[in-house]
């Protein structure tokens, strides 16, 4: 059994009522979108029942420059007419919103990363001293020692050229030396 109010039409669709209030609206033939209580008003889009009802119970002072002042509650009137600054109460936003008080805002609060400086130090197969004495040369020491690495170096390539072309030569003249009895055991 369904609890509520039931009505049947004479087109035999059913009806199901919560209370005699929703019986008696829908039988006046009222919309039940233009009732603020009903669930369909507040579907309906831009219609927020919470921010309605606030504003409507607001407390309102209007002060002899025609300035207008809404209090959610006399707590909030009371305060403002004894001249006591919102942010000197722990309850406010204004409180919260001070610097060091909001705690929502020291989460939200980017962490900044520790930069990493530089530093010198000795690497494998060279101290710290020569490394330093490196940065320290001018530039043009450094490309002369540069260019004579290179000249050596080519030296060297040429030398090795020049004993693979003179090694067979040099072969012919070296014969195999037989071996003795006491190496053959």
């Amino acid at each position: 059994p369904v609890k509520g109010i039931r009505f049947i039409r004479s087109d035999s669709q059913v009806f199901l009522f919560v209370n005699s209030k929703c019986k008696r609206y829908f039988h006046n033939k009222l919309k039940p979108s233009k009732l603020t209580w009903t669930a369909m008003y507040r579907k309906q889009p831009k219609k927020d029942i919470a921010q309605e009802a606030a504003k409507k119970r607001r407390i309102r002072f209007i002060r002899s420059d025609s300035q207008v002042f809404l209090f959610v509650n006399s707590k909030c009137k009371r305060y403002f007419h004894n001249k006591l600054k919102p942010s000197k109460l722990t309850w406010t936003a204004m409180y919260r919103k001070q610097p060091k008080k909001d705690i929502a805002q020291e989460a939200a609060k980017k962490r900044r990363r520790a930069t990493k400086k530089p530093y010198s130090r000795s690497i494998v197969g060279a101290t710290l001293e020569v490394i330093q004495k490196k940065r320290s040369e001018k530039p043009e020491i450094r490309d002369a020692a540069r260019e004579a690495a290179l000249r050596e170096i080519k030296e060297r390539v040429k030398k090795a050229k020049e004993i693979r072309t003179k090694a067979p030569d040099a072969n012919e003249d070296l014969l195999p030396v037989p071996k003795t009895e006491t190496e053959k055991r």
